[in-house]
């Protein structure tokens, strides 16, 4: 029996029980909820990717407390990414670096990486700082299902799998944390998120971005698979084939379709009567409510037509990212 339970001394004792014993715990973080295991022990992280149903060469991020020293699991850390850290963590941010070795093998999938996280979200530092272990956490829900926002979206997936989540609220993020490879001269972006490639560049300088390729290794979560997919049919369209996807809704709603659109708060009033989900106006406000529109939709929609919004750049990278995956084929 999976039970959800509010963060104190009793729920957290029980967690770190949990996690000592090889057991896998649910937590909140800003971004999303994860599902953690000791990052040490391999058997513990094997099976936070069977509890998932995770393909084992999709690498994890291990998450630490605030205090936690990162120097114990990695080689080097490179004089940007010290700059980094102390303007943007803990926050959501992952930092991959050159591995000690420390950490279970599978957590990185082979690689000699580790990407390390220091969430912001007070529920999580209290976990993090109660078992006071490297944790090893996707997010907590079924592989390539949407990412869950809340403790509700988590028992929706996992009841049954797993023993407690801790309930944290509603995440205030919405989408996964920026992953940032700090292995090479410049910090090099491996998967956009609400830390942006111009809040790096402004913060030292100079920042790349890696485009992943099909059939090569993942470096970062989200980069390889069908990934925050809603149980529904879905298409997509961009803003300025807007026009089609209503063609598409009339269609489909004509045949008998229970059909729904996800758009943007601009894009709204181009829908007239049509039944739509609004993601909200800001790339803030997007971020924050594209799994739980995502997760609405599924609930009701056999198909989600989404119209990508108007906007680029920064945090809508992360958006975009995030929506294209949710509704490829």
């Amino acid at each position: 029996m999976t039970r959800i339970l509010n963060i104190d001394e009793k729920s957290l004792n029980e967690a770190k029980s949990i996690i000592l014993n090889g057991g896998a715990v649910a937590f909140p973080t800003e971004t999303v909820y994860g599902l953690g295991a000791n990052a040490l022990d391999t058997s513990a992280v094997n099976r936070i990717f069977e509890i998932k149903g995770r393909p084992n060469d999709n690498p994890l991020i291990v998450h630490v407390h605030k205090d936690f020293d990162i120097g114990e699991l990695v080689k080097e850390i490179p004089d940007y990414a010290k700059k980094l850290a102390q303007k943007f963590l803990p926050g959501p941010l992952t930092m991959v670096y050159k591995s000690k070795g420390k950490v279970s093998s599978a957590v990185s999938c082979g690689l000699d990486t580790l990407a390390i996280r220091i969430p912001s979200h007070e529920g999580a530092q209290e976990f993090l700082k109660y078992v006071n272990l490297p944790i090893a956490a996707p997010s907590a829900n079924i592989s390539k299902h949407v990412s869950p926002t809340s403790a509700q979206h988590v028992f929706a997936d996992l009841d049954g799998k797993i023993e407690i989540i801790l309930d944290g609220g509603e995440c205030k993020g919405g989408i996964e944390s920026t992953v940032l490879d700090c292995t090479g001269e410049i910090p090099v972006i491996l998967r956009s998120g609400l830390i942006t490639r111009e809040m790096i560049e402004k913060t030292v300088g100079v920042c790349g971005e890696y485009a992943y390729k099909e059939g090569g290794v993942a470096r970062s979560p989200g980069m390889k698979y069908k990934h925050y997919s809603p149980k529904c049919h879905t298409a997509l369209f961009d803003f300025s084939e807007y026009s089609k996807a209503l063609e598409l809704y009339d269609a489909e709603l004509k045949n008998g379709e229970k059909v729904c659109i996800l758009c943007d708060n601009s894009t709204a009033k181009l829908v007239g009567e049509r039944r739509y989900l609004s993601l909200g106006g800001t790339p803030e406000e997007m971020a924050a409510n594209l799994y739980s529109k995502l997760r609405e939709g599924e609930t009701f929609a056999q198909l989600l037509i989404a119209i990508a919004p108007n906007m680029q750049g920064g945090v809508m990278d992360g958006v975009m990212n995030r929506l294209t995956k949710a509704c490829r084929n």
